[in-house]
């Protein structure tokens, strides 16, 4: 056997240095070159019969394990609490996550959908349920990858669901400002679409146990233009949603004691808003909101809102994935056994400073802004 051919063989062939012929056969775009040199480099090679080493892989060196987590909105801190008790379980498990934001634009959510077949990640979590017109891509990928979503209970999906009910969300939210002796309110929530049926039905919930109480008319519904989910999400959009429909709310001059958000984040627009009228909370108003965030506890805050776990439910998905993927690899029979795993847990209402006994009937308040 002769001897192995090497780059400095070919260097002096070519009459050019080794470092020369290592960027030029390894193709090193970086460094330009003229044709002749390249051409030189190349024949020296052939003639000397040149083969490239192949590239070693470390011993037991193996593929990323990966996850893929859609979010529909990383501006709210809902959905960055969901991905810590995703990234949290994860991390424990060996595995690392690839977030799609897919901002509730249908061409992005597409567009990630489509790209999961070339990744071929170990397990998706969706964050919030799939728009409906993918649900056939979903189920699709879910019968060779695991699926997972945190969605609203009220939806029948044949994938695996950690659920929220959201119409219980907003009962809780509802039997608390009736305890309080608030007869007429108001709530605040982004676009009510059909897309977004968890918001619908989180307001859907409130808005019966007033009926139920015979005071349906004196709930005001303010959501937002549907055009505002069709704009990139900024990091203030829910704030701001919340503030200017509490603005809104006030000039109207309706003589409400509360007013609701849909969400915590849009609670505090509702309190900077109120703040701004020189109104007290809760002395002339109660305000509430919904997911426990953060930012709810802080002192200035001190929001009422209500908990229904979702750091535990982001890590409750992520162990749906971790069952599915070890049920899929240790084979007991021929045939794949099939299981749908569902979990749920009882919301629970966080009373703090912003909610009180309503005024006096009757009783106005001045707002300071025009």
């Amino acid at each position: 056997m002769g001897k192995k051919v090497t780059s400095t063989d070919i260097a002096k062939a070519a009459g050019v240095s080794q470092s020369t012929v290592s960027m030029v056969l390894n193709k090193k775009h970086n460094v330009s070159f003229s044709r002749e040199t390249i051409d030189r480099v190349e024949a020296a090679a052939k003639e000397l019969g040149y083969s490239a080493p192949k590239r070693k892989t470390r011993k037991g060196a193996r593929k990323e394990k990966l996850l893929v987590v859609f979010c529909s909105n990383l501006t709210n801190p809902y959905y960055v609490m969901l991905l810590q008790g995703i990234e949290l379980r994860a991390k424990e498990q060996g595995f690392g996550l690839f977030v799609c934001n897919t901002q509730r634009d249908l061409k992005m959510e597409e567009r990630y959908l489509k790209m999961m077949w070339q990744l071929r990640p170990l397990g998706i979590i969706y964050t919030c349920n799939p728009s409906h017109c993918f649900m056939g891509l979903v189920k699709e990928l879910a019968e060779k990858i695991p699926v997972a979503v945190v969605n609203n209970q009220n939806e029948k999906l044949d994938v695996d669901a950690v659920e929220l009910d959201n119409s219980k969300l907003g009962s809780i939210m509802a039997e608390h400002l009736l305890e309080l002796g608030h007869r007429r309110v108001a709530y605040i929530a982004p676009p009510l679409t059909a897309r977004q049926k968890q918001r619908s039905k989180r307001v859907e919930g409130f808005l019966k146990v007033y009926e139920k109480a015979g005071l349906k008319g004196n709930v005001i519904i303010k959501a937002a233009r549907e055009e505002i989910d069709l704009d990139v999400a900024h990091i203030d959009s829910e704030y701001k949603i919340g503030y200017d429909l509490a603005w809104e709310l006030l000039r109207e001059e309706r003589d409400i004691t509360a007013i609701v958000g849909l969400n915590d984040m849009i609670a505090f627009g509702i309190l900077d808003a109120l703040h701004e009228a020189k109104l007290r909370v809760p002395a002339d108003m109660s305000v509430m909101g919904c997911d426990n965030t953060l930012f709810t506890r802080m002192h200035k805050l001190d929001l009422t809102t209500i908990e229904h776990f979702v750091i535990f439910k982001g890590r409750d998905a992520c162990d749906i994935i971790m069952k599915k993927i070890a049920s899929r690899s240790n084979s007991y029979s021929e045939i794949e056994p099939v299981s749908t795993y569902h979990v749920e847990y009882e919301p629970k209402l966080i009373v703090r400073g912003t909610t009180g006994y309503a005024r006096a009937p009757g009783k106005r308040v001045k707002r300071n802004k025009n």
